[in-house]
């Protein structure tokens, strides 16, 4: 059975893993722990960002998401949901996991009053995002070098 759930202090070890195997598969020389410690978890015990875990007996991944909004750091489309980063470990992959967790933080961001959303995924994740109902706006995202998908009412889960 699958469980979506907040990070809690108890898998925080496992996310730092996800999120230091997620940095890996994207190049990324970044250090994970550091950004973890240092932002990912200070802004989310703020309340300015949520991460789920998603697991079926183990944790096969997560997704950090948020409305963006003045008050944080992070703010590129205001008062829209950002789905920031989401991750399911390969052996796991086109098993249903990522689109289970990419809606249910969609409800989440629907709940909290985010009418649209957006993404910033790197080239390798656009067909996933388009399959779950993102398109590409043509806008671009300088600070991140991609272009902005979007999807423009959260009422449509995933297909």
């Amino acid at each position: 059975m699958l469980h979506v759930y907040p990070l809690k202090d108890t898998d925080s070890e496992i996310f730092k893993k996800l999120f230091k195997d997620y940095y890996a598969e994207l190049d990324c020389a970044d250090d994970t722990a550091h950004l973890v410690d240092e932002y990912i978890i200070p802004d989310m015990i703020a309340g300015l960002l949520h991460v789920d875990l998603i697991a079926d007996g183990a944790v096969s991944g997560f997704v950090i998401y948020q409305i963006d909004d003045i008050n944080n750091e992070w703010n590129f489309k205001e008062g829209w949901g950002d789905i920031r980063e989401i991750y399911i470990t390969p052996s796991r992959r086109r098993q249903g996991l990522g689109k289970f967790l990419l809606f249910t933080a969609e409800m989440k961001l629907k709940e909290a009053g985010a009418k649209k959303s957006y993404c910033l995924p790197y080239e390798g994740a656009a067909a996933f995002f388009t399959a779950c109902g993102y398109s590409d706006s043509s806008e671009y995202c300088e600070d991140l070098d991609c272009t902005v998908f979007e999807k423009n009412n959260l009422n449509n889960c995933c297909k």
